[in-house]
């Protein structure tokens, strides 16, 4: 399976589990690819909105470049939205804030460990109601 392949499954799978959790969750399709600011999953429940820019990796450490950051900030903002990026790891969907990214140079970094012990599961960040 090519990277973009495994990207769209990852963000399609993160929306079946934002459903089943009672939230409404779209995939941007296009996303990263025109001139306009867009995150890989919209997601709200009458109550909260996220915007999610998607990363599935098994590597010990995972990049996502300035410029996703910047639009997903920018999206966030016009949306009154939070920013998150989901990082899928085996089976298990972690949610970072914007905060844990720490500065690669050309990009953003987060480690396996900073997932592991900041990241929040699914059911912290959107509950775990099941349908």
């Amino acid at each position: 399976m090519n990277l973009k392949a495994k990207g769209t499954s990852a963000e399609r799978e993160l929306i079946h589990l934002l459903w089943a959790r009672g939230w409404f969750a779209v995939r941007v399709a296009g996303s990263g690819s025109t001139k306009y600011p867009s995150p890989d999953v919209i997601a709200g429940n009458g109550l909260r909105r996220l915007a999610i820019e998607c990363k599935s990796s098994s590597d010990d450490t995972r990049y996502i470049t300035k410029k996703q950051i910047s639009e997903l900030l920018q999206f966030a903002r016009m949306l009154n939205a939070e920013p998150w990026v989901a990082f899928r790891h085996n089976a298990d969907w972690y949610f970072i804030s914007l905060e844990d990214l720490h500065d690669a140079g050309k990009t953003l970094a987060v480690s396996e460990e900073l997932v592991r012990n900041k990241g929040l599961i699914i059911d912290e960040v959107a509950g775990n109601k099941t349908s």
